[in-house]
């Protein structure tokens, strides 16, 4: 029965990704009919008018592809890892880290490529991922660190704090440089339309890792989730696990945010959604929220599209928008777990 539901959840999703795909190539300011992109897949020629529109709609759709699967997967990752139901990407301040050092490079280095940008957006997530570890790593009157004492809840309250200071830092670099508030306050929305292949290329690789590494830690992750103790009994190096399980949402967060700014609720909303349909088993959970992940973003960024017509909302909007009241319901209803 458990499997048969997991399967109908796989079939919905995919053809909710066809769906979804089809809807980012042909909705914006300018629709293309339905006909037209048939024709395009066909191999056939369209009107010359369309045809600059859809080579930039299918940049954007790949990017939300890409952009979504990595935060439905970092969501789950960083839910698993902390035992924490309301967990994303940003529970480790991996969001604000890469912002505070875009923004940094932005007012004293002058930065304003693609490849810039992911450079210090990347530096600045493992830096304040691994600042966050090291807070929650430390036992005062216990020899220093301890990799052990790295609970869930430590974790959390540890991200919280690096998070709102490096959102103090942002304001504070930002506030008396006009110009910087300029750019940064664009990308700092975040959205899929500014993308590049370029920049795609750039990540790829980084996403790939993030991709690879999640998977493998598969069978670690679904031990660690039934508990420390537990998982250190079957053999299973907790600490090592944990900060495995933290590198790939790195990897996979900062690589996105670099390319697309930081979108947030995706990586809380997807690993819930799974849950309900497909259990804790995190075989299914993991590809299914990079699946789900990616139907969330382009549908998200549709709407943003159709609702902002001339213009449009910005993906970052239109997923926090829907996120917010989610969130609430889930803090009503979970129980964080303990470490």
């Amino acid at each position: 029965m458990k499997r048969s539901k997991t399967f109908l959840f796989l079939i919905s999703s995919l053809l909710l990704l066809g769906i979804a795909v089809l809807l980012s190539l042909a909705v914006g300011a300018r629709n293309i009919p339905l006909s037209d992109l048939i024709a395009t897949m066909r191999g056939e020629e369209i009107d010359a008018l369309y045809l600059p529109i859809l080579q930039k709609r299918v940049l954007r759709t790949v990017l939300g592809l890409l952009v979504g699967s990595s935060l439905g997967i970092a969501g789950c990752l960083m839910q698993t890892i902390t035992r924490n139901p309301i967990a994303d990407p940003s529970i480790l301040g991996v969001n604000t880290g890469a912002s505070f050092f875009v923004v940094t490079g932005i007012a004293f280095f002058n930065i304003h490529t693609t490849a810039q940008y992911i450079v210090f957006a990347l530096a600045g997530a493992t830096l304040t991922a691994l600042l966050v570890f090291g807070i929650a790593s430390f036992v005062p009157g216990a020899g220093g660190f301890r990799t052990g004492s790295a609970n869930p809840i430590r974790l959390a309250l540890s991200g919280a704090a690096v998070s709102t200071a490096c959102s103090s830092l942002i304001s504070t670099v930002m506030l008396p440089r006009t110009n910087v508030m300029q750019v940064f306050r664009f990308w700092q929305t975040g959205s899929i339309g500014g993308g590049t292949w370029e920049g795609i290329r750039m990540v790829l690789p980084f996403l790939l890792a993030g991709w690879i590494l999640a998977i493998l830690l598969i069978p670690s992750l679904n031990i660690l989730a039934l508990g420390d103790d537990i998982a250190m009994g079957l053999g299973v190096n907790v600490p090592r696990t944990r900060a495995l399980g933290a590198a790939a949402g790195v990897l996979l967060c900062g690589a996105t945010t670099a390319v697309a700014g930081p979108i947030g609720f995706v990586g809380l909303m997807v690993p819930h959604l799974v849950r309900i349909f497909c259990g804790n088993d995190l075989k299914y959970q993991v590809p299914l929220s990079a699946l789900d992940g990616a139907v969330l973003l382009l549908l998200a960024d549709v709407a943003g599209r159709y609702l902002g017509r001339p213009g449009e909302l910005e993906v970052g909007i239109v997923t926090a928008f829907i996120g917010a009241p989610l969130f609430i319901i889930i803090v009503r209803k979970v129980k964080v777990g303990k470490g």
